[in-house]
């Protein structure tokens, strides 16, 4: 093989690559199953829009919903995760190749508000610490489970202290933080209220009102694709 075909061979190789990497890219790491109300999204490079079902969402989009609006995400991986108005959680992380699940990844930050999740593939096939929630005074990590995150900002959930409150339906969810460790298993409210301080075992309900959704929370199988959508940009 002369000089010429090798370095034509290894372009095409090269650029086969970056064809294959921006399709990835392209599938987006989620889309919009259900919606009711408003949602928007700020993505990377500062821009805003609002999404309608089947929109998309990848890695570093921060989404907001807004009074009355609920949303529901689902994954590619088969996670799904339904935001509660007036929340803001940003996709920090997410990595899902089904061939390769050494590289999976899910970090969800709940800046504020409501979140309730059911996994997928991510955290139970490989490193089960590959998918986790953080918040202002905890990390959540996941077992292959279902359950809602609240982050209460002071004045938001009514006269409940402000702080992380957690509760698990199904499965198991590990609150830390620099205080330390605790398991909260099906049944089971947890609160961690300051990042230095361990988070504890609440003996009920606090009153989070959690049971309140206009429609159940699904979970896709397989990979989940966007369609046509109806995205506003916002000036």
């Amino acid at each position: 093989m002369n000089s010429y075909s090798r370095i034509f061979q290894q372009s095409v190789a090269v650029l086969t690559f970056f064809l294959a990497s921006a399709s990835a890219f392209a599938a987006g790491a989620g889309v919009i199953t259900h919606l009711s109300g408003t949602l928007s999204v700020q993505r990377p490079d500062g821009s805003v829009r609002i999404l309608s079902q089947k929109s998309e969402v990848n890695p570093g989009d921060v989404l907001t919903t807004q009074r009355d609006s609920y949303a529901q995400i689902n994954f590619t991986d088969g996670s799904a995760a339904t935001m509660r108005p007036e929340t803001t959680m940003k996709i920090e992380a997410y990595a899902f190749v089904q061939e390769k699940p050494q590289g999976d990844a899910m970090f969800m930050r709940l800046l504020k508000g409501g979140l309730r999740t059911v996994t997928g593939l991510i955290g139970k096939r490989g490193d089960q610490d590959a998918y986790k929630i953080g918040t202002s005074t905890a990390t959540i990590g996941i077992r292959g489970s279902s359950g809602d995150t609240s982050e209460c900002l002071p004045g938001t959930c009514g006269k409940l202290p402000a702080g992380t409150y957690h509760t698990t339906y199904t499965g198991s969810y590990i609150m830390q933080n620099q205080g330390g460790t605790q398991l909260i298993g099906e049944g089971q409210f947890g609160f961690a209220q300051d990042p230095k301080k361990p988070p504890v075992l609440l003996p009920g309900d606090p009153g989070l009102n959690l049971s309140q959704l206009p429609f159940s929370l699904g979970v896709g199988s397989g990979a989940i694709r966007g369609g046509a959508s109806q995205e506003c940009v916002v000036r």
